[in-house]
């Protein structure tokens, strides 16, 4: 009787009081992680995204194999990863992407960099990473997927917020390397191209401490974008930006086949007409699909455009 009264009792207290523990454990770490057992019990299934021909279309890993159209109509959020960092300032981030979900929207872009000093900054110096700022960007994708929301996310930023391509420059010249007084040496200069290249392996090869599923492998990722808005203004700009983003892109595409790769440009028309122009040196295998950035604002409001272009 005393053994049957244990069972019935004791052992479902017990079993209630170690489901509370890990949820403590899950929500409330005094260092803002999160225990990752729980998280795959409630990440959706979804499929990964490629192109055909000029539509994109969402990969069945099933046993069928087959194929569905994917309609592309999403936000910018720059934001999410550094809102991320801190508990208090998750739910803003988990709103954001829910309130675009019942939008009807399905694409996010936003950053997965951070360059320089800062109680924010993701890379600290080449190579030497905040955890608990990944830990943020984590968050992100995990947040993304379970609003069936995907991400394209840009990896360096070409204007110096947030580190950008200055920052890649300054961490050069302090480490003894010549470089020209440019910014720009970014794209040609083979330490710093070094520095960019381990930081892309660092992220794709990066295993989400929350789902346990590598971001090489993660469906909610739509896409890899090489710079926010890449421009370089030396003299030789065009061949030196064309021969970066063919390298930058092939080195991806070595560690991440399953993923599709953008550059991050603006778009532009002619040099000196407004007639839209087709570079044949834009054909660059490695390179997916094409994303235009435009933008209309006035003292008020700001409206980005960003228009998606399968290859």
């Amino acid at each position: 009787m005393d053994s049957q009264w244990r069972a019935k009792t004791i052992y479902p207290f017990l079993g209630i009081l170690l489901l509370l523990s890990l949820l403590y454990l899950n929500f409330n770490s005094s260092d803002d992680s999160y225990f990752s057992f729980p998280i795959f019990l409630w990440q959706p299934k979804i499929g990964f995204v490629s192109t055909n021909s000029t539509q994109f279309v969402i990969i069945d890993d099933g046993a069928g194999g087959g194929e569905s159209a994917f309609y592309v109509n999403g936000w910018n959020s720059y934001w999410l990863m550094m809102e991320s960092v801190w508990s208090p300032s998750r739910p803003k981030v988990s709103e954001m992407l829910k309130r675009g979900a019942q939008m009807g929207l399905t694409v996010c872009r936003t950053w997965a960099f951070s360059d320089g000093r800062g109680g924010n900054a993701l890379q600290v110096s080449p190579g030497l990473f905040n955890e608990r700022v990944f830990r943020g960007l984590d968050y992100v994708i995990v947040e993304a997927r379970r609003n069936h929301i995907r991400l394209i996310l840009s990896l360096v930023n070409n204007l110096v917020a947030f580190g950008g391509k200055n920052q890649y420059v300054n961490w050069a010249k302090q480490a003894g390397v010549n470089v020209s007084l440019s910014d720009d040496s970014f794209f040609s200069n083979p330490v710093i191209k070094d520095y960019y290249k381990a930081y892309i392996k660092a992220v794709v090869k990066r295993k989400n401490s929350l789902s346990g599923v590598m971001y090489s492998e993660e469906p909610a990722i739509f896409a890899w974008e090489l710079m926010n808005e890449p421009r370089c203004a030396s003299s030789s700009s065009a061949p030196v930006l064309q021969a970066w983003i063919a390298e930058m892109a092939a080195y991806i595409k070595s560690l991440d086949k399953r993923h599709l790769v953008t550059v991050g440009l603006e778009g532009f028309y002619g040099p000196n007409t407004t007639k839209q122009i087709r570079s044949e040196s834009w054909d660059l295998g490695s390179i997916t699909w094409n994303r235009l950035h435009t933008e209309f604002s006035n003292r008020q409001h700001r409206l980005c455009i960003c228009s998606c272009i399968p290859r």
